[in-house]
């Protein structure tokens, strides 16, 4: 067996008969007759499936899309889908079936922290890869993970000085879903508060789904407070904003500014509820260039909704498909360990704009952006970076540009001052 072949079946392609009948992974052949399979492991059932669909759905289109144009060095990628069921135990037990009896190279998936943290084992263990589509709260630097969604310094870092600068709000209530992501993300709310001459005066949560909301905006009501930074997650940000405007709470004079709330949450609890509110993420719908009009409209044509939103977590679900193919084809074998090289230092046109893979901390750079949302559902973008800006997972610990706590090395625990 020549030394090709037995990268080829170590690298978990699914090969068809013409391909095993090629000594040579990339000969024109193996091309012509191989297939390339890949795990897609989204919520599609439970609480969490309505915005998990739409990430599943992006995927599929992207890869639908590479398919149409002639694959991978002319082979089909074939995805396994699993459903995580909004569980992250299911999470699990899917991960580990697509690593260890699919044996795919690569498994594009999760929405929340919580199932990135439920399948991570699985990926470490097994030395595969895992590509993360979310925003999330950083504090992680795994060799075995590519994260293609916006870290704190690429939501907060712009959002809070500009809060404090351009809204003049100074008094800020936190309030989140308990669970990692919100209360990473008050931690490092609360740095860049005081650093910009702030101050936070309350930093609250309610479980993750909760809808009873009641108490709470009472609370923020009569706290004093001039401004409301929301990390409230899932269907719980429907029934914060409801009750929100139910109590006479309006946007204009106590805003709320969001690092969650995007157009897929807007669109379910009617853009009344939102008009004039805040949120930070790197990409809107509303992003005005003939590259992301194109992809709104290819979406709703995949979908076949002609009202159908894309929001942040659903564009990085797109664009991320791309930049593993690129990865494989610069890659001489198909395995998790040289793709992952491989994927390093990787640049792709996004709907969002032009987008990096960190060749240190296999983040991803992005462009910040903050919008208004306005009556019709959409952000309009108010504010934004003329570039993409670096990855820093651990910016609330000191992580700067010049110093890095996580490289191509692993983390420097050394450096953090927990």
């Amino acid at each position: 067996m020549s030394v090709d072949r037995r990268k080829f079946l170590k690298g978990g392609l699914l090969a068809t008969s013409g391909a095993l009948a090629s000594p040579y992974f990339f000969s024109a052949p193996a091309q012509a007759a191989a297939t390339i399979n890949v795990g897609v492991l989204f919520s599609l059932t439970g609480g969490l499936s309505i915005v998990e669909k739409s990430l599943h759905d992006a995927t599929m289109m992207a890869i639908s899309e590479i398919n149409a144009a002639g694959g991978v060095k002319g082979m089909k990628i074939t995805a396994i889908a699993e459903d995580g069921a909004s569980d992250p135990k299911t999470y699990n037990e899917k991960a580990s079936k697509l690593v260890i009896q699919d044996r795919v190279p690569t498994v594009f998936g999760s929405y929340t922290s919580a199932s990135r943290k439920a399948v991570l084992p699985v990926f470490e263990k097994r030395n595969n890869l895992y590509f993360y589509p979310t925003y999330y709260e950083g504090f992680e630097c795994s060799r075995n993970v590519v994260y293609t969604g916006a870290v704190p310094n690429q939501q907060l870092s712009n959002f809070i000085p500009w809060i404090i600068k351009t809204l003049g709000k100074k008094k800020f209530f936190i309030v989140g879903s308990n669970y990692i992501y919100p209360r990473e993300m008050a931690k490092v709310s609360k740095i860049l508060i005081e650093k910009n001459g702030g101050e936070w005066i309350a930093d609250e949560y309610l479980e993750l789904g909760h809808s009873e909301w009641g108490s709470m905006v009472n609370k923020i009501k009569n706290s004093g407070c001039d401004v409301v930074l929301s990390n409230v997650v899932g269907d719980s940000v429907v029934a914060f904003y409801r009750e929100y405007k139910n109590q006479g709470l309006t946007h204009d004079k106590l805003p709320i500014c969001a690092t969650v709330t995007s157009e897929i949450e807007i669109a379910a609890m009617g853009p009344e509820y939102a008009v004039g509110s805040f949120t930070s993420f790197p990409y809107f719908q509303a992003i005005d260039t003939d590259r992301n009009k194109a992809f709104v409209e290819r979406y709703r044509a995949f979908v076949k909704d002609p009202k159908a939103v894309t929001h942040h977590a659903l564009e990085s679900s797109y664009f991320q498909v791309f930049l593993w193919k690129q990865a494989v084809e610069k890659a001489a074998e198909i395995t998790p360990t040289a793709i992952r090289d491989a994927v390093r230092g990787q640049e792709f046109d996004a709907p969002n704009g032009h987008v990096k893979i960190d060749a240190n901390n296999l983040h991803t750079y992005l462009t910040p952006r903050i919008a208004q949302w306005q009556a019709d559902g959409q952000g309009k973008i108010i504010d934004a970076y003329k570039e993409p800006t670096i990855p820093l997972p651990y910016v609330a610990y000191g992580e700067t540009e010049s110093n890095l706590f996580c490289t191509g090395k692993g983390l420097d625990t050394s450096k953090l001052k927990i």
